[in-house]
């Protein structure tokens, strides 16, 4: 029994970031995009994911991110111009290709 409740306890998932932390990323992500046009949008998008994961641990584990923006940035023009070619019906999958290439990018920590 004892053996149990000690497994159930260092297998908790949790989140423990901070919601000033959590605005503060996310206004520094806007920023950037607005100031840069978009440009920076991987970047960004790379920045607020890395927190939100090195703040998660999932039943027991801490998860890391080992995505780059640089990665990003290939997919990002790509979507994009094939949005602007489909008249915006291709944007309909962006989102489902960011989840991915996040969910890729995912791993626990060693």
């Amino acid at each position: 029994m004892e053996q149990e409740v000690s497994k159930n306890v260092e297998e908790k998932s949790y989140f423990d970031g901070g919601l000033l932390q959590n605005i503060g990323w996310h206004i520094l992500g806007f920023l950037v995009t607005v100031i840069t046009i978009g440009i920076c949008y991987p970047w960004a998008v790379c920045m607020i994911q890395n927190w939100e994961v090195k703040h998660t641990v999932i039943e027991g584990r801490r998860l890391e991110f080992d995505g780059h923006a640089i990665q990003l940035l290939g997919h990002w023009i790509k979507w994009l111009l094939l949005s602007i070619i489909t008249l915006g019906i291709y944007g309909l999958w962006v989102k489902i290709k960011m989840k991915k290439w996040v969910v890729k990018h995912t791993h626990f920590a060693a």
